[in-house]
């Protein structure tokens, strides 16, 4: 079972408490592997570019200093493909103030878990990953120029028995290495699409599943390597699309999920509720999910952070591309889908936000969703309009429906705007938005300065 450290975060198994504990549990080891979220905080991209606009963290004037790296005990693991090397996760400090640094998305994440904890209530969450699979290695990428990839299988087999058995040590050893590794997993399968897998990742405390999210990717990439697989979590390397689907809740310090009703309201529903669809959700539920629905258009590129990602969200007039801001009970029509009884036990009534791409930073998106909901907490918010249910295609067209940008550009200006709810300092402040919105800025260059093959002659 999953210890709790001092700050309520699920710790690993066997995770030290103390400097002691960590001498006495690494004493027979040689080497030690540490790893931080490197995504949107240095100076540079992740093609090791230099951002062409001047930010906060890391920049000429500081002379790209140094942080600090804070290793973080409560996240101990060993690797199983890497004979049992220990591995920690860090989170990084300001060099002179010895504080997080605002962009550090462990750092984001831990201070929305703390606001929420200092109200006595933890943040549950769990990830739903969708990824591609190609029978390619790193030198066959490299040599095709990244066209014309071999996907793992062919043809469209969603929950397929049989396909499994198609590279079955691959399929088998995602599952098994990542219980070794600590990423207990609740469902594993064939998804619809050419060598499409989706891995349902246990539900656990916020920071320890954002953990055991980027981890996932970081261990089906290293378990692919030595099967001659190559994993995609692009949103949408192709026509077909991939995403991840995030499921959040709140419960308070015995462990009572803040979503779920009274038990003598469970048969008729909540008298008070706004809409049917939310009348088995508590008022607090339902106040979140109106925080969220509130504040999704302003921070969606921390939903969805690539140029990718958005062509996911444009085309089509179905209900189901997640483009809007719409939500339904058990719909999976809407961005935002309520999941309670009568379709669940109370207990588990949660809230599966449905927009972000597999590509997302799980730290970045958790933060987001939790932000927005206890904002809607705090100020009571109402929901913005009737179920998704209750609207008609034209809904949209006529403007009674909120569109989602459906671009990283115009995504990007929404989140930077003077009055985004994103700059609030109950969300994320000025700092970070100025930061990662000029992260963003540098990647909608880079795309507008390139010659894709759609251009070429």
């Amino acid at each position: 079972m999953p210890q709790d450290n001092s700050n309520g975060v699920s710790a690993t198994e066997n995770a030290p408490r103390s400097f002691s504990d960590l001498e006495s549990l690494l004493k027979d080891d040689i080497k030690v592997k540490v790893a931080g979220t490197r995504f949107h905080i240095l100076g540079w991209d992740m093609h090791d570019t230099v951002y062409s606009k001047e930010l906060l963290i890391s920049n000429r004037a500081n002379g790209y200093r140094d942080l600090i790296a804070s290793i973080d005990l409560a996240t101990y693991r060993r690797i199983p493909w890497e004979n049992d090397v220990p591995f920690f996760l860090v989170s990084f400090l300001d060099p002179d103030t010895r504080e997080p640094i605002f962009a550090d998305p462990r750092g984001v994440l831990s201070k929305v878990t703390e606001n929420a904890q200092s109200k006595g209530w933890r943040c549950i969450a769990g990830c739903e990953y969708e990824y591609f699979q190609f029978k390619e290695t790193a030198d066959s990428l490299a040599k095709k120029n990244f066209k014309d990839l071999q996907p793992l299988t062919p043809g469209m087999h969603g929950y397929s028995l049989l396909r499994t058995q198609l590279n079955n040590e691959y399929f088998n050893d995602l599952f098994d290495e990542s219980l070794k590794f600590q990423i207990p997993i609740e469902g594993h399968h064939t998804e619809t699409g050419p060598g499409v897998f989706e891995t349902a990742l246990a539900y656990t405390d916020a920071l320890r599943m954002a953990d055991n999210a980027i981890l996932f990717k970081f261990l089906a990439k290293s378990v692919g390597m030595k099967r001659g697989v190559v994993p995609s979590f692009m949103a949408k390397p192709w026509g077909n699309r991939v995403w991840i689907h995030i499921h959040v809740s709140l419960r308070d310090e015995k462990g009572k999920g803040i979503f779920a009703l009274p038990e003598d309201q469970v048969k008729s529903g909540r008298a008070n509720a706004q809409y049917d669809d939310t009348k088995f959700l508590s008022q607090e539920g339902e106040w979140f999910l109106a925080g969220v629905l509130a504040g999704l258009p302003d921070i969606l590129p921390m939903l969805v952070p690539t140029i990718n990602g958005y062509k996911r969200l444009v085309g089509g007039e179905a209900f189901w591309a997640p483009n809007a801001v719409t939500y339904g009970y058990d719909s999976r029509n809407a961005s935002v889908r309520i999941i309670s009884p009568p379709s669940v036990p109370p207990s588990a009534t949660r809230l599966e936000i449905r927009v972000p791409g597999a590509d997302m930073n799980p730290y970045f998106a958790m933060s987001a969703i939790f932000a927005l909901g206890l904002r809607g907490i705090e100020k009571k918010l109402p929901l913005p309009g009737p179920p998704v249910s209750q609207l008609s295609q034209e809904d949209k067209k006529s403007g009674k429906v909120q569109m989602l940008p459906t671009s990283l550009e115009a995504a990007t200006e929404r989140m930077m705007r003077p009055d985004s709810i994103a700059r609030e300092e109950s969300v994320f402040g000025n700092d970070f938005v100025e930061h990662f919105g000029g992260t963003r800025q540098h990647e909608v260059r880079l795309w507008n300065e390139a010659v894709t093959n759609w251009e070429e002659l």
